[in-house]
């Protein structure tokens, strides 16, 4: 077992370092107004959303609704219209209509214990302990996924879930720290102790931090260094909805050489100017005929010798599901796998495609390694869902989507890279909007990256990058050295 940290000396550094960094946008809200509603209302809209997309929200909100009597005035409409476009605005704005009446018990008041609060609609712990601490200062650990991320870097806690981490805090955190803790470790992990590239290099705590599960970034050019690549693949559910999620940030903060994008949704000519040219890389689109439908496209520091659109095969290719960068040694395929559909309405076109895809694949191998990440829409195994039984007649898990999962594994000879590295159960890429699946972690291990089994030797690591958000999807990650 490791040596147990210093806590108090850990949390004093960070103190230090992110004094004059930007806090927590709940945090500033306090301190500008004192006003347990509004911090109450913006921690409601913070939820899934980056601080300053919540800030502007939060600022137009308060204009028509300061208080709770203004708010109950507002219909649902205006309220969606206001908090676009933090994230889940529409379910957002239904909780807080329905705000109000879930106050009236408490004589229009924002109550003061954990139970009371987790009555209203839109309040789990997480936002109950933060109204808590931030509103009221009184003693209470709210656990994001940075205090829950960071805690287990530092070993202080061995847990997989934030609820977990902070059952753990209460029983050994001292309870000075309690209040302070989340707006310092989220302050923090904004900045240096970040989910993707955490700048370990800068951190005041290098000489002491245990480091656990952390892959430091790395120093880059235009070409990646050392024949070593970062390559990443994220089914983002629209590039135009990722966009003012942040996503031209979350891509630099990747700090990947290759990008695989799924389920663009748009046409070329829809994107911006933005999307398309992001500084430090090209990229290149394979949209569907389709309007607002499918579509996959690349972003690469490195470039290729060749750039390859679709599978020769008109049914399949008028979708924009296969875009392949070739390099000196390999290629890499980004994919978006058709979906079997409700009632499996399209389930011989998907494994039609399947079929065309290993048969594309077997092609490419005789000539070099070929790399295959995206969205596959199937868990290959019971340990890929949550809940294998009740989900063997759905899409994405039916006993003929998975049998070509294991043929191409085992009949083709392709690796599942995640799985060398990771047995753990509950390990998933994919969570419904709906019921908090993701904040409850039930969900899917649909993403994937893929290599023929020659080049699993270059397989240096694989991740499932559950931090970053912006979809219902999160990126999986490859590292991979020639």
């Amino acid at each position: 077992m490791s040596k147990q940290i210093d806590i108090e000396y850990f949390l004093k550094e960070v103190e230090e370092y992110v004094r004059h960094r930007q806090v927590p946008v709940v945090d500033l809200i306090a301190v500008q107004t004192k006003d347990p509603f509004k911090v109450l209302v913006a921690t409601i809209l913070s939820a899934r959303t980056r601080d300053e997309v919540t800030a502007r929200a939060a600022a137009r909100l308060f204009t028509k609704a300061a208080t709770v009597q203004d708010l109950a005035r507002l219909t649902v409409e205006e309220i969606a219209k206001m908090i676009h476009p933090v994230g889940f605005y529409k379910t957002k704005a239904k909780h807080l209509t329905r705000l109000p009446a879930a106050l009236a018990p408490f004589s229009g008041v924002v109550p003061r214990t954990i139970d009371e609060l987790l009555t209203l609609p839109g309040v789990g712990r997480k936002t109950a302990n933060l109204v808590l601490s931030v509103a009221f200062a009184l003693p209470a650990i709210c656990v994001d996924t940075h205090v829950h991320r960071i805690m287990n870097i530092w070993g202080y806690v061995a847990t997989d879930s934030p609820a977990k981490t902070e059952m753990a805090l209460r029983k050994k955190l001292p309870k000075r720290f309690w209040i302070p803790v989340n707006s310092l470790l989220v302050a923090f992990g904004q900045s240096i102790c970040r989910p993707i590239g955490p700048r370990c290099d800068e951190c005041p705590l290098r000489q002491s931090c245990p480091g656990h599960g952390v892959t430091p970034r790395k120093g880059r050019t235009m070409e990646a260094s050392h024949n070593h690549y970062t390559f990443v693949s994220w089914n983002v559910n629209g590039i135009r909805a990722v966009e003012k999620k942040g996503f031209v940030q979350i891509l630099q903060d990747l700090d990947a050489d290759v990008i695989g994008i799924q389920e663009t949704k748009a046409q070329p000519d829809q994107l911006s100017d933005s999307l398309k040219n992001i500084p430090g890389y090209t990229s290149w689109w394979h949209s569907a005929e389709k309007k607002g439908y499918s579509g996959v496209a690349v972003y690469s520091r490195i470039q290729p010798v060749a750039v390859h659109y679709g599978l020769g095969v008109e049914e399949f290719d008028r979708e924009g599901r296969v875009l392949a960068l070739e390099f000196d040694k390999f290629y890499l395929l980004t994919i978006y796998f058709p979906n079997a559909g409700a009632e499996l309405k399209r389930l011989d076109y998907k494994l039609r495609f399947d079929q065309a895809l290993e048969e594309h694949c077997r092609r490419l191998e005789q000539k070099k390694d070929v790399i295959v990440c995206g969205d596959f829409n199937v868990a290959h195994k019971e340990i890929d869902l949550k809940n294998p039984k009740n989900n063997v007649k759905n899409a994405g898990f039916t006993p003929e989507e998975r049998r070509w999962m294991d043929g191409f594994i085992d009949r083709a000879g392709y690796v599942d890279t995640f799985r060398l590295f990771n047995q753990q159960p509950e390990q998933y890429s994919w969570w419904s909007y709906r019921f908090s699946a993701r904040s409850k972690n039930i969900g899917w291990r649909i993403d994937y990256f893929c290599v023929n089994k020659d080049a699993q030797k270059n397989v240096v690591d694989a991740k499932i990058l559950q931090e970053v958000m912006g979809s219902d999807h999160c990126p999986v990650l490859l590292e991979y050295r020639m």
